[in-house]
C-alpha cells in the first residue's frame, strides 16, 4: 500500500484529496495532508470577507472535516528530502520530527511578492490570506472612526487615505469591496470623505480579462471617486507617506500591498529541481521533471501550457481546482501502474466582482459588465465554493447583505485580546497586608 503525502492543503492539495477518496480504493493508497494552517481558503471571496459581504468562516474549509478520509497535520514542512522520501514537520508546539512517504505531492502554492520598497515592511498589509483579510476590514473601520471622532483635519485625512498596489485580481477587488464597506461606514458622516487610490505598474488593469473590460473597470471605479494611478510604482512609504513615481505624495493611513504572489520559499529547501523563477519543474502530466514518485501543480508549479507551446499555466484558482482533480486521476492511475494524462485546459473566463453590486466576466467568449457582471461573478465562484455547507452559508450571507445594511462594526481588539486585561493587572492596587483573599 502506497503511503501519498501533500504538501499544503490549498485548491490543490485539498482537492487532490478529495480526488483521491473517490479514485482511490482502500487497501491501494494512505492519504496525509500536511498544512500550516489546517484550513483551505477560498481564495476569490477574500475580498467579500473583507468587505462584510461574507462571514469570513464561511469561506474557510476545516481539512479536518472535509476530509475524513485523510489523516491531517497541522503545522509546517521545513525540509523535502525526496531521496529518502521523508520531509521535516514542524507542529505548531513541540519538537519537529521525519515525516516518511512513498509519493509526494507538492502544492505549497505562494506566498506575497514584497518589493526593496522603503517604509513597505513597517507600513503595508498584504492581501493573501484569511487573517489578512480579517485585519483589514477592522483596520479600515477603525480608520473611520478615528476619522470621525477627530477635530485635527491632518489626523482625519491620514485616516481617510487608502491606497491599494496592485492592479490584478486581489488588488482590484479588495479596493472595490473595502470601498463599497467604508461607503456604508460613512452613511451617518457626510462630513468624511474617504479618498481611494490604486496603483499599477504596467498600462491596464485585469490583465487576464479582455482589455475592454479593464477599461470599463477603470472608468467604473473612477466613477466612484477612485484614483487610479496605471504606469506607476510606490517608491517609499517611510513614515506612512506614499510616495509614487508619478510625483504623488500622500500620509496614508491605510497602505495594502496586493501586487503579485512567489512560488512558496519551501520550493527551495528542497531536492527537487526548480525553475528560475523559483518554480518547481513540472511537466504536462503534473510530475516533477525528472524525478520518480513526485508531482506538483497549482501557484507553485510551472506547468507547461498545452494550449499556448513555450508557457506556462497562470497562478490563479481556476488552474488550481482543474490541476487537482487532473492530479488525483494521474495519481490514482500512477498507483495502479497504469498510463498517465497530460493536462489540457480550456479557458472558461473570468470575473471579478467589484462592489456596490457592480461586476466584470468573461465566460466563454461572453463579456459582461455592472450587474450582470456581478451577478456571474458569484455564480460562478458560488459554484467552486467547497461542500454543500459552505455553498449555503455563502448564500445565506449574500441573501442577507440584500435585505439589510452590512454591519460596519470594528472588532480590532480581537487582534490584541490580551491588552485589556495586562492593563487592568499593571494598574491595580495591590492588596493591603493581610486582607483576605
Amino acid at each position: 500500500m502506497k503511503n501519498i503525502l501533500i504538501v499544503g492543503g490549498g485548491y490543490v492539495g485539498m482537492y487532490t484529496a478529495l480526488g483521491l477518496r473517490r479514485l482511490v480504493r482502500r487497501g491501494e493508497a494512505t492519504v496525509t495532508v500536511i498544512d500550516p494552517r489546517g484550513y483551505m481558503t477560498y481564495q476569490p471571496f477574500l475580498a467579500e470577507a473583507a468587505g462584510g459581504a461574507i462571514e469570513p468562516r464561511h469561506v474557510a474549509a476545516p481539512l479536518e472535516r472535509v476530509l475524513k478520509h485523510a489523516r491531517v497535520l497541522t503545522g509546517r514542512v521545513t525540509r523535502v528530502d525526496h531521496f529518502t522520501r521523508s520531509v521535516e514537520f514542524q507542529p505548531a508546539q513541540g519538537p519537529a520530527r521525519v515525516v516518511g512517504y512513498d509519493i509526494l505531492v507538492m502544492a505549497a502554492g505562494s506566498v506575497s511578492r514584497p518589493m526593496p520598497i522603503p517604509g513597505l515592511a513597517e507600513h503595508a498589509v498584504a492581501f493573501k490570506t484569511l487573517g489578512e483579510a480579517v485585519h483589514l476590514r477592522n483596520h479600515v473601520l477603525e480608520r473611520i472612526a478615528l476619522a470621525a471622532s477627530t477635530d485635527d483635519p491632518a489626523v482625519r485625512d491620514e485616516a481617510l487615505s487608502f491606497v491599494v498596489v496592485g492592479g490584478g485580481f486581489a488588488g482590484v477587488e479588495a479596493l472595490a469591496e473595502l470601498q463599497a464597506m467604508a461607503d456604508d461606514a460613512v452613511r451617518r458622516h457626510p462630513e468624511l470623505k474617504p479618498r481611494w487610490l490604486l496603483v499599477e505598474a504596467t498600462g491596464r488593469i485585469l490583465p487576464e480579462l479582455d482589455g475592454t473590460l479593464g477599461e470599463w473597470t477603470v472608468e467604473a471605479l473612477t466613477r466612484r471617486g477612485v484614483e487610479v494611478h496605471l504606469n506607476t510604482t510606490l517608491t517609499s512609504a517611510e513614515g506612512g507617506l506614499v510616495v509614487l513615481a508619478d510625483g504623488t505624495r500622500l500620509q496614508a493611513g491605510t497602505l495594502v500591498w496586493a501586487a503579485g504572489v512567489k512560488p512558496n520559499p519551501l520550493a527551495q529547501a528542497s531536492d527537487l529541481p526548480l525553475d528560475r523563477a523559483g518554480r518547481i519543474k513540472a511537466t504536462e502530466y503534473l510530475t516533477v521533471e525528472g524525478v520518480p514518485d513526485a508531482f506538483t501543480a497549482g501557484d507553485g508549479a510551472a506547468v507547461p501550457d498545452l494550449t499556448k507551446p513555450g508557457q506556462f499555466t497562470a497562478p490563479n484558482a481556476q488552474h488550481a481546482v482543474r490541476q487537482a482533480k487532473h492530479l488525483a486521476r494521474n495519481l490514482a492511475a500512477y498507483v495502479r501502474g497504469r498510463e498517465l494524462k497530460p493536462y489540457r485546459h480550456a479557458y472558461l473566463g473570468s470575473v471579478a466582482g467589484l462592489g456596490h453590486h457592480q461586476g466584470v466576466a468573461q465566460v466563454y467568449g461572453v463579456k459582461l459588465t455592472g450587474f450582470l457582471g456581478w451577478l456571474a461573478h458569484r455564480a460562478y465562484h458560488l459554484g467552486w465554493v467547497p461542500t454543500f455547507s459552505h455553498k449555503a452559508k455563502v448564500l445565506g450571507n449574500w441573501t442577507l447583505a440584500m435585505l439589510f445594511r452590512r454591519e460596519a462594526v470594528q472588532l480590532s481588539g480581537i487582534e490584541h485580546a490580551g491588552d485589556d486585561f495586562r492593563a487592568a493587572l499593571e494598574t491595580a492596587a495591590p492588596a493591603p497586608a493581610g486582607t483576605p483573599r
